[in-house]
């Protein structure tokens, strides 16, 4: 009975492997695009210790930019998990999931602020007479 123990607590399928590098396994509970990554880039990096994310911040074409874009998305939870010590699989979700809400936000929030403005100048120049 001890001996059935011991080989659970080695078993390769159990094992927490996160914070290990790039060449650890990675669950494949994890696989799946990254919005975190994908809108928030080099500050998810920093986050979640993904130092290839700073490529963003090379001057380069918009369509290379996009390019890493991408790739974070489709890499950054793999990345994440390789880079980063997790305590579980449900941890590392959870706060990818965090990422995913300030990202979508960070992406939104410019788009309401530039609504605003024009709700606002189109309510002041009705009120004043202009439409």
């Amino acid at each position: 009975m001890q001996q059935n123990l011991t080989n659970t607590k080695n078993d390769p399928a159990t094992e927490n492997t996160s914070g290990q590098g790039l060449s650890a396994p990675v669950p494949p509970e994890i696989a799946g695009w990254n919005w975190g990554a994908f809108f928030l880039t080099w500050i998810w990096g920093i986050g979640n210790r993904v130092w290839l994310s700073f490529l963003v911040l090379i001057p380069v074409p918009f369509v290379a930019l996009l390019a890493m874009m991408v790739i974070l998305g489709i890499k950054g939870n793999e990345w994440a998990w390789q880079c980063k010590r997790w305590d579980s699989i449900e941890q590392f979700r959870r706060r990818q999931r965090i990422w995913m809400y300030w990202g979508i936000a960070g992406f939104l929030a410019p788009f309401f602020f530039i609504l605003g403005w024009v709700l606002i100048i189109a309510g002041l120049l009705g009120y004043y007479g202009y439409i």
